[in-house]
């Protein structure tokens, strides 16, 4: 398959605050590494707007999600809980990774059944490493 009709992945960035946003999107840039496909960005500030998304993606649907990222600082409602839920509810849920604002509140991440988590203020190299481990996790499982 060519490079322009491989299929990118698909990530769902959730942040109430543009600025973890654009840091999260900076980090990644196009590829989050030389030997993956490019990826495409969903960005969501509100959990309502999120749920709308993930429900209308279908099982089968050509852009499947791959892989949430989630603030667990986002308010009025937090990544953990959104986490949780996503677990919870969606058929076969995708990797989540949760943003965490101390490095004390990775046992909320595993509460939250996340798959992984990194620390506020986002390093772009561990995040970057991590999305990709993620990402190559939920392609063999898929395969």
């Amino acid at each position: 398959m060519s490079e322009s009709r491989e299929r990118k992945y698909s990530i769902v960035l959730y942040s109430d605050d543009v600025t973890v946003r654009e840091a999260v999107i900076a980090a990644l840039g196009r590829r989050v590494s030389p030997d993956m496909a490019e990826h495409v960005i969903h960005q969501f500030a509100t959990g309502a707007a999120l749920r709308l998304f993930v429900d209308s993606k279908k099982p089968g649907t050509d852009s499947p999600i791959d892989l949430f990222i989630l603030d667990g600082e986002a308010v009025p409602e937090g990544g953990m809980g959104m986490a949780r839920q996503l677990k919870d509810e969606v058929f076969h849920c995708p990797p989540v990774l949760v943003i965490t604002g101390r490095k004390e509140d990775a046992w909320l991440a595993a509460w939250s059944r996340a798959d992984a988590n990194v620390l506020h203020p986002v390093d772009p190299f561990t995040l970057a490493h991590t999305v990709a481990d993620l990402l190559r996790s939920r392609t063999s499982a898929i395969a």
